[in-house]
């Protein structure tokens, strides 16, 4: 059997880690199966909708390097789903009810007064064609629910193994609204099935609406696919996410400079046995990717780790890489620049920085003058990188400065700064003529 799994977001706002995590499970599930993965997009909600949103979900996965195998409108689907409405009607599993929002909260309350589980009564399966028009004439319209089996749904799940959900204790969901509009589940199953989608990934807090979808799928005569159900993030405290990191979007952080490989990285190696390094790609990430490394526990996201693995990334890119980009930032000075100082970026845009160390005007730090006018007098004539090393000694041999006491005014001087890239690799990238005017105290 071929894999083929599917994300199905809604375009009524930015794609967040949260929902990122999910449809980066699937993509690496079916990528290192050889399989399809289908995006989806969930827009019957055509009032809260947008072609914005839209192509932001399209751009955000372009940019991680998720492309997709297949693509669909759920809006361009809708006699689909009146199909399969007509049918679970005839077939009784469909029903109306009336009651409105107040009335069923009231039911609710009295049922947990009395001990009661608040599930639904299916008070509306006892109407009489009278009881409903006489509700049709007092401009009421039903939502329709689907009438559960009441029996216990078991599934094997590649997340967590043995799965079981007693539909007994559930309310008959709803399926369609009073204004017409199909909730999520009933079209889900039925692109599910028109799809030929073999396995369904998703948080672990959809389990129980599993058995209610595996219901739909037996009452419309369909396979049912497999189930995965992730453990959900936490905080790197444990706690659930707050609401603004659980809400921060894929394109806030590609503004912030994180590199689309730490992102998969992250997200695709929290909570399981893998260790959590950077990847080569993407496709490397699908490679290795089994659900028997996730664990049960939830995975705990933490951006400290998120900066580590962008750190990580920038450190062993190639220049073929990075060229374009260093080009865009004015900042192309050559591979051995970029070989220099790439180990010392946490984000890429930090490479301006350092192309102003070397071809920019900076305000040199003399804390020690005198031992700085020794540096200039001891100054070799050809700056190679061989350089470094010989006016250090000569300057440790004259001054008896050494270690920090040494070094440290030094690239002060030349620099401005207490930390950055080697400097015996940027002395020949900053040339003498800079260099003895940074001795001198010249901005330069």
């Amino acid at each position: 059997m071929s894999v083929k799994v599917r994300f199905a977001p809604s375009p009524t706002g930015k794609l967040h880690v949260g929902n990122v995590r999910t449809a980066l499970v699937n993509w690496m599930f079916a990528k290192g199966q050889g399989g399809s993965f289908v995006l989806r997009i969930d827009d019957t909600d055509l009032a809260r909708s947008t072609p914005e949103f839209e192509q932001g979900i399209e751009d955000d996965l372009t940019w991680l390097g998720m492309p997709w195998d297949e693509r669909y409108n759920q809006s361009k689907r809708f006699d689909r789903y009146e199909e399969a409405a007509a049918r679970l009607k005839a077939s009784g599993r469909l029903y109306p009810a009336y009651e409105t929002a107040d009335e069923l909260d009231r039911r609710r309350k009295v049922q947990l007064s009395r001990g009661l589980p608040p599930i639904y009564d299916r008070a509306a399966l006892e109407l009489t064609e009278e009881q409903k028009a006489a509700y049709e004439a007092e401009g009421r319209r039903p939502h329709w629910r689907f009438k559960l089996d009441g029996k216990r749904v078991a599934w094997e799940d590649l997340a967590r193994g043995h799965a079981e959900v007693d539909t007994a204790s559930m309310s008959d969901p709803v399926l369609i609204r009073e204004d017409g509009l199909f909730l999520y589940t009933l079209p889900s199953v039925v692109d599910d099935i028109d799809m030929a989608i073999t396995h369904i990934i998703r948080g672990e807090d959809h389990v129980t609406n599993t058995g209610a979808q595996i219901e739909i799928f037996e009452a419309l005569g369909a396979t049912v696919p497999g189930f995965a159900h992730m453990p959900l993030l936490v905080g790197a405290d444990g706690a659930a996410l707050s609401k603004r990191l659980g809400s921060l979007s894929i394109s806030d952080m590609r503004d912030q400079g994180y590199e689309p490989i730490a992102i998969t990285s992250h997200l695709g190696r929290i909570g399981t046995s893998d260790p959590l390094e950077v990847g080569a790609s993407v496709e490397a990430l699908g490679q290795s990717f089994a659900f028997s490394k996730m664990g049960r526990s939830p995975a705990r996201y933490d951006t400290a780790d998120l900066d580590r693995l962008n750190a990580q990334a920038l450190h062993v890119m190639d220049y073929a890489t990075a060229q374009p980009r260093l080009q865009a930032l004015g900042a192309d000075l050559g591979e051995a620049f970029w070989n220099t100082v790439r180990g010392n970026l946490t984000k890429f845009a930090d490479v301006a920085d350092m192309a102003q160390i070397v071809r920019g005007s900076i305000r040199p730090v003399i804390e020690d003058a005198a031992f700085i006018e020794t540096a200039l007098r001891l100054l070799p004539e050809v700056i190679d990188e061989n350089a470094w090393s010989a006016w250090t000694s000569a300057v440790k041999a004259e001054t008896g400065a050494k270690g920090k006491a040494l070094f440290m005014p030094l690239r002060l001087a030349l620099t401005g700064q207490q930390h950055g890239p080697d400097m015996a690799a940027m002395a020949p990238l900053i040339g003498r003529e800079t260099i003895q005017r940074r001795l001198r105290g010249e901005a330069a």
